[in-house]
């Protein structure tokens, strides 16, 4: 697949990156000389400098013969126009990064797609998002929900005292008769080792597992993990950046008691305008004291959205001394995603990864309507709409040629989801969840053609 990325920060790199380790035919432009070094010297793709928005440098990067366009520059206006001017070039889909969400919320009203832009991306929403749904499975440290929660992705870390650490995953499923979860991936504590489970992996202490599971089997899970489902109502929130705003208004919403804390004076005063709901106040979240004072010990949660990761993750430890429910932190270093569960901090976020995620669909083959790249593990999972045509079609899951390096996590199926054994025979119009190493990717996506 030929696809054009304009902007090589920090997005655009860590989108090229992943996307030239698919073996994708990658254009990246950008105006920065500095920028493109380092691309060009680190990954195997093509760049090119100029102006993403001049019909010369497209027509250059041959944009009459790609199948996706990616405006991910630091300007959503020039990622707009780039869009707008690709499409009407001959580029078969575009997506473009925007930081004014109101363009997602009036979407269906301003039809982009009649402009050419087929997607609207905000890695600021989207990190939003995913603060809220930690925030409502509070025990565990990742979440992702397939149609609106008929399955539901959850990641944990497993303590000593889980009741299955120690037993093989055939002989945990036996603790529940009636099966509403299955385990899809799991990372073995202090290595970059992913497993895709099977009936003889054994769960060990410090174990990343991921999960598939129904909303009946989210209490199966806290069970079999030993972990409590907290009730979260104080939220405190440290930096007033476009996370942090969309965090507390949507926390707000949902009737979250939040305390914003914002350094900068006339920002903090523009913070409180906007959000009536919400406590701001004017001061610099580093200090302990300051913290304390505002009543650090009395909270639920405590998430750090600073523009520099380091204060965020210094705050978060603070926060967990305090032994707070539940820590989140928005981080920029994608190195930094290893250490978080080794030195305390329930979940760190990255707004690149989140992103990245959502625009990976779109380069799938098959019916692949929603995709994720779990935190710091090297697995993905994908959801497929079957086809009549699809191989997978009328045939029981047991006797499907699947990858060992691959599982099914799930079936949705006339609205309601399905943990699905070896004895389920998929059918046209299911919505499967598959969770495989990249090895297994070409093979999977050949099954759901």
């Amino acid at each position: 697949m030929k696809i054009i990325i304009a902007g090589a920060g920090e997005v655009g790199f860590h989108l090229a990156k992943l996307l030239s380790y698919e073996s994708q035919d990658i254009t990246l432009i950008d105006t920065r000389k500095e920028s493109l070094a380092y691309a060009d010297n680190h990954l195997d793709i093509r760049v090119l400098r100029g102006d993403a928005t001049s019909i010369s440098v497209l027509k250059d990067a041959r944009v009459q013969d790609s199948e996706l366009v990616i405006g991910v520059t630091s300007s959503e206006t020039t990622n707009i126009t780039f869009c707008m001017l690709a499409k009407q070039l001959g580029s078969k889909r575009t997506i473009a990064r925007i930081s004014n969400t109101e363009f997602i919320d009036n979407k269906d009203t301003i039809r982009f797609s009649e402009l050419g832009i087929d997607e609207l991306i905000s890695p600021e929403e989207l990190a939003a998002e995913e603060i809220g749904l930690l925030l409502n499975k509070s025990a565990f440290n990742d979440t992702y929900e397939f149609e609106g929660g008929k399955l539901i992705m959850v990641g944990v870390s497993l303590q000593k005292t889980a009741p299955f650490v120690g037993k093989m995953v055939k002989e945990a499923a036996r603790v529940f008769p009636e099966l509403h979860f299955m385990p899809i991936a799991l990372q073995r504590a202090g290595t970059q080792f992913t497993v895709i489970p099977r009936g003889d992996t054994i769960f060990k202490e410090g174990d990343q597992v991921y999960f598939i599971t129904t909303t009946e089997g989210v209490d199966e899970l806290y069970k079999l993990t030993d972990k409590k489902k907290e009730d979260i109502r104080n939220v405190m929130i440290l930096g007033g950046s476009k996370v942090g705003f969309k965090s507390a208004r949507d926390l707000c919403a949902k009737k979250f008691n939040v305390k914003l804390i914002e350094k900068d004076k006339e920002k903090a005063f523009d913070l409180a305008d906007d959000l009536p709901n919400a406590l701001v106040i004017n001061g610099d979240g580093r200090n302990v004291e300051l913290l304390e004072e505002e009543g650090l010990d009395l909270m639920d949660a405590f998430i750090a959205v600073t523009g520099n990761s380091e204060t965020n993750i210094m705050s978060c430890l603070v926060a967990k001394s305090k032994h707070i429910k539940k820590t989140i932190a928005l981080v920029e270093n994608m190195d930094y995603f290893q250490l978080s569960h080794s030195i305390g901090i329930d979940t760190l976020i990255n707004k690149k990864l989140l992103a990245a995620n959502n625009i990976f669909r779109h380069i799938r083959k098959g019916e692949v309507v929603a995709l994720m790249r779990l935190n710091n593990i090297n697995a993905e999972i994908l959801e497929f709409v079957v086809k009549p045509t699809s191989k997978v079609t009328g045939e029981l899951i047991r006797e499907l040629d699947f990858p060992r390096s691959a599982t099914i996590g799930g079936v949705v199926r006339d609205g309601k989801g399905i943990i699905a054994l070896g004895g389920f025979k998929i059918q046209a119009g299911d919505r499967v969840v598959v969770c495989c190493l990249p090895n297994a990717i070409p093979k999977i996506e050949r099954l759901f053609l």
